[in-house]
């Protein structure tokens, strides 16, 4: 039996390698533990935030015989996701000091990026749903 190289194999080395480079350039910033507490701060929402209104969700649409699987799962993940990263300046709006550091329109980005997830959830569904009436496998 030897050791044969697949896809996790090169996906995991490619992982550290990004984990790697991202602590040298870390490590470069004059104020790094800024970072860290901004990066233990996401670790936070997700475990705290997005994930727990994931698993609710999903129970929620199973309580009520919804069956969320594939793209709507991911869809409720990446739109979490997305409103986990927009809260910060879609909760604290208006003018700010520095026009530079907030210029763009946070709240229609976020939604239109919450459109844009379910218009390409939606085309999905449609997809699959025509090519199993057809036979084929999307």
């Amino acid at each position: 039996m030897g050791f044969r190289i697949g896809f996790r194999h090169v996906a995991g080395g490619l992982g550290l390698l990004c984990v790697a480079w991202g602590g040298r350039l870390l490590l470069q910033q004059p104020e790094p533990w800024r970072i860290a507490v901004w990066l233990g701060g996401a670790v936070v929402v997700h475990d705290g935030f997005v994930a727990p209104l994931v698993f609710a969700v999903g129970a929620l649409a199973a309580a009520v015989g919804l069956r969320l699987r594939g793209a709507p799962r991911t869809a409720l993940i990446v739109a979490g996701s997305l409103t986990a990263i927009a809260l910060p300046p879609l909760l604290r709006p208006g003018p700010v000091a520095n026009p530079t550091v907030l210029p763009l329109d946070y709240l229609r980005n976020w939604l239109l990026a919450m459109a844009a997830v379910a218009l390409f959830t939606v085309l999905h569904a449609a997809l699959r749903a025509l090519t199993r009436r057809t036979g084929r496998r999307a």
